[in-house]
């Protein structure tokens, strides 16, 4: 799975995320002069282990130059910031699905289910407004709903391979 971040300022932003990245997937950072204007699209979570593990991750993030942000989310028990070039990323608490150092990537999406199966993976878990998908290696694959209206811009995307055609 690759990852790509538009940004003003890529080694800067490379900088960043290789504190937290790990090598689950391919980060790949590219200039852009577009303004940032509203909520990505495609953001990432990160995994912990503890409480005590999310709250490391969170303060080392903060130092690192990432801020709070407010997507809406209300009262939750994952955290949401931004890093330092405003693109969102969620650090969640404790989840025993999410081994890895990248718990997810999560994608809007406006038909969690379709966007899903659309991946050629089998879906692993769905919800009401939502769809997860587990391509191996790397973390899960997740498509949440929105009704937002399509971005203006697309400053972070996902590239994925699909799933194997099985041989009847």
């Amino acid at each position: 799975m690759e990852i790509t971040f538009e940004a003003a300022d890529p080694s800067a932003l490379a900088g960043f995320w290789s504190e937290f990245a790990g090598d689950e997937i391919e980060l790949t950072f590219v200039w852009s002069d577009a303004p940032k204007i509203e909520k990505n699209r495609v953001h990432l979570d990160l995994a912990s282990s503890s409480l005590e593990h999310q709250a490391d991750i969170v303060a080392r993030a903060l130092k690192l130059g990432a801020e709070h942000a407010d997507v809406g989310q209300r009262d939750v028990p994952w955290v949401v910031l931004r890093d330092p070039q405003g693109n969102e990323f969620c650090v969640l608490e404790p989840r025993p699905e999410y081994t890895g150092v990248i718990a997810a990537v999560v994608v809007d999406s406006r038909d969690p289910l379709a966007s899903a199966q659309a991946t050629g993976h089998p879906v692993v878990r769905s919800g009401d407004g939502w769809a997860s998908v587990r391509p191996e290696p790397g973390p899960w694959l997740e498509f949440v709903r929105t009704d937002d209206p399509e971005p203006i811009t697309n400053r972070v995307r996902v590239r994925w391979e699909p799933a194997p055609l099985l041989n009847d």
